[in-house]
Order: structure tokens, then sequence, then C-alpha cells
């Protein structure tokens, strides 16, 4: 592990990449409790994303008091910094999708619902791809790039299926109202917004892994 000096950092940032990734499985969990009407299971899908928003909240001020007040890695502060403020865009954006699953409760056709469950799927997989990523940047920054390509895979994945599911809805589904066309449109770009944002993760490690090995 590199930074010898800053073993507590590197500990808690592992902790929170740790968060970041359970989050996304929860969200992934919670859509898929949704379409099947598991309710129970659902809601404890919520209340494990609200408690895990708190946690990685919690560790990330004490990562940055850490870096600060110890005065550890100054010429990578920044960066890291950087990189936890987007990491953790993915546990806000998971909770707040799942939320308004609960609160907007979107009709999902049956016909939609295998549809459903794969959009969120491949866009969580591209979240879950980040973290080894992320991960690598402090143990290997040279295989940062190796990683992060599955990242823009599942994205472009995500954004094809999201636009098929669209077309699906607004050609193919008369019997629809528009107001549900567009609820269902609603909750398509919730889902991708997942893997949009482990997107702007990945080319925030591509910048990050060129300056540490420059």
């Amino acid at each position: 592990m590199i930074f010898s000096n800053a073993n507590k950092s590197i500990s808690l940032i592992d902790r929170f990449l740790n968060l970041v990734d359970e989050s996304v499985i929860t969200f992934k969990e919670g859509v898929k409790n949704y379409l099947y009407n598991s309710t129970e299971s659902f809601k404890n899908n919520l209340q494990h994303l609200a408690k895990l928003e708190l946690e990685s909240d919690s560790i990330r001020k004490e990562i940055e008091h850490t870096l600060y007040t110890q005065s550890l890695m100054p010429q990578l502060r920044g960066d890291i910094m950087k990189l936890l403020e987007e990491m953790d865009n993915i546990i806000d954006l998971s909770k707040k999708n799942l939320f308004q699953f609960d609160v907007e409760m979107p009709l999902i056709p049956s016909s939609l619902i295998n549809d459903f469950l794969k959009l969120a799927q491949i866009s969580a997989s591209a979240a879950e791809s980040v973290i080894p990523a992320a991960k690598s940047y402090f143990n290997d920054p040279s295989s940062v790039n190796d990683k992060i390509h599955r990242v823009y895979f599942y994205e472009k994945e995500t954004d094809v299926l999201a636009d098929m599911i669209r077309r699906k809805v607004f050609r193919e589904m008369p019997e629809l109202k528009l107001a549900e066309k567009f609820h269902l449109r609603y909750f398509t770009l919730h889902i991708e917004n997942i893997s949009d944002n482990a997107e702007k993760v990945a080319d925030l490690l591509t910048i990050m892994a060129i300056k540490r090995m420059v």
C-alpha cells in the first residue's frame, strides 16, 4: 500500500468505498423488490440506504479531518477530496432515486418489469465497476485505466437500454396515458443517473492517475 505514513486515511477511504459499493447493491435490490411488490424488503432497502448515507457522511468528514489536521498527502489532498465527493454522490443518488419510487409509486406495466430490472442492474454495474478502479488509485495507479473500461461499457449499455424502454413506452404502448408515459420516462432517467455519475468518477480517476504517474 502506498502512503505508508497515512495508513489510517487509506483505511478510512477503503471503508468509505465499501459503503458506496453497498449502497449501489442496495439500490439494485430495492428496485427489484419494488418491481416485484416485495413491500417489506423494499422498506428495509430504504432504511438501509438511509443508514449508509449517514455512515458515509461521517466517515467522509473523518477522512477530511485526518487529511488536513495531520497534513497528509498535501499534493494529492484536493484530488482525493474531489474523488470522495463524486463517490458520495453515488450514495446520495442511490438513496434519493429509491426514495422517489417510494414517494411517487410509478406504475410499471408487467411487460416492462424485466426491462426496468435489467436497466437497474446495468446502471448499478457501472457504479460497482468504479469501486476497484478507485481502490487501485491508492494501490497501483497504473492499473486504473485497465479497470475503468467496464464503467464506460456499462454506462453506454445503460443509455442504449433506457432509450429502448422510452421508445417502447411512447411508440408501442398506446394503452398508456401520456402522463403515465412521462412518468416512466422520468424513472428511466432516475436509474440512468447512477451510471452517469459513475462515468464522472471514471473521468476524474483517469486524470488523477495520470497526475500520479507524471
